[in-house]
Parts: structure tokens; sequence; C-alpha cells
């Protein structure tokens, strides 16, 4: 539930995309857009401020159920709402294009820097509390997410602007905006699983035990 959540503007981008036409011809959107654009430009700016909304609730549903604000949302929502304002500014579709690959090089320059500055890798300092590992396995594991990152993010630079170079231009947003979904939805699900297997070879019941016991030793007393 919580990668449906995660994937939630990427979601209603990927069908907003599609039924941009129904949205102009049935409700007000059709006012606002530019009939002299390509359908594909046209549909690109309706799912964008689709995504920019659905950021924004995101962020605020997340807020609301548990008081407080998850980083990789923050992050996101920033992002989007930069770059894709100025994709419907200018109708340029090329700059919300960019935002999966800044976002995915963003976590793996932090991933990456959580080595070198800090006494804990980030991916330690986030789980630490559900289970225990050892250093080293920490430290594969932080490193195998700066690969993932970077991978994810040249896939996406490499699907918008070099893949099917030839094609016309909005068969080429159309791959494009099919791999924004399933294509990085893919990657991630399979990164996930091979995360677990990798773990499922390090972790024992005691592990998780005594993580949990860590956890509840470090909360402060009531008063």
């Amino acid at each position: 539930m919580k990668l449906l959540f995660d994937f939630f503007p990427i979601i209603l981008f990927f069908v907003s995309y599609y039924q941009a036409s129904f949205l102009i011809e049935n409700t007000f959107v059709g006012q606002l857009i530019n009939p002299d654009k390509p359908d594909f430009i046209n549909a690109t700016l309706i799912a964008t401020a689709v995504a920019i909304l659905a950021s924004f609730f995101q962020v605020g549903y997340h807020w609301f159920k548990t008081r407080k604000f998850e980083r990789m949302h923050i992050f996101s929502l920033v992002l989007i709402t930069v770059l894709g304002s100025i994709t419907i500014f200018l109708g340029n579709p090329a700059f919300i294009q960019w935002k999966p690959t800044v976002l995915n090089w963003l976590f793996a320059g932090v991933f990456l820097g959580s080595m070198i500055i800090g006494d804990k890798p980030i991916i330690q300092r986030m789980m630490s509390e559900q289970i225990s590992l050892p250093e080293n396995v920490w430290k594969t594991l932080n490193l195998s997410w700066v690969f993932f990152f970077f991978i994810s993010g040249s896939a996406n630079l490499y699907v918008a602007f070099y893949y099917n170079i030839g094609a016309a231009d909005g068969v080429r947003m159309d791959t494009w905006v099919n791999f924004k979904l399933f294509g990085l939805m893919g990657l991630t699900i399979g990164f996930v699983i091979l995360q677990a297997l990798y773990l499922s070879q390090h972790i024992t019941e005691d592990d998780i035990k005594d993580a949990e016991d860590d956890s509840t030793n470090n909360k402060p007393e009531k008063q």
C-alpha cells in the first residue's frame, strides 16, 4: 500500500495524460489549453497540473494521518512544483521529464553523502529500529540504494530524451509516460524484492528482537 501511495501522483499523471481528451471536452480544462498546440503537449500540461495537485494532497494527507512529513514526499513536491510550473508556463514538457532524474540523483547523492558525513549510513538511521545488522551489511545496503537511484535516474533520462529518437514526438512522449509509471515502478518493486532476499540472509529473529529492545530502551520514560 505504501508503494502505491508513494506513486499516487505518478498514477494520476498517467491517467490524466491518457484521459486528457475527455477532460478537455467535458470539463473547464478545455478553456485553459491552447488548441494550436499538439495534443500530446496539451495532455502533458494537464497531467502535470494534476500531478502537482496530487503531490500537495499526498503531503497533506500523510501529515494529517501521522502528524509528520516524509522527506521523500517533500523533495518530490518541491521538484514537481518548480519543474512542473516551468513546463506549464513555457508549454515545454522537457522540464517535467527531468523531474524523476533530478529526484533520483538527489537521493543517490544524499545516500552516498551519508557514508562520508556522519557516523551511520542513512539507511541504517532509517531502519535500525526495526532490524539489527552488521556494519558491513548496512554499508552494502546503503550503497545498493545509491546505485538504484542512479540507475533509475539514468534510465528515465535515456527514455525521455534518447530512446526511439527517430519516432514522432507524440509517440516518444507516450513511451516516456508509460515508462514513468510501469518502468520506474517495476524497477522499484524488483529492487525491493532483491533487497529483501539479501536481508533474509543476514536477519534472524534475535536481530529483530534486539532492535525492538534497543528501540524500547531508548524511549524516554514518562514522567
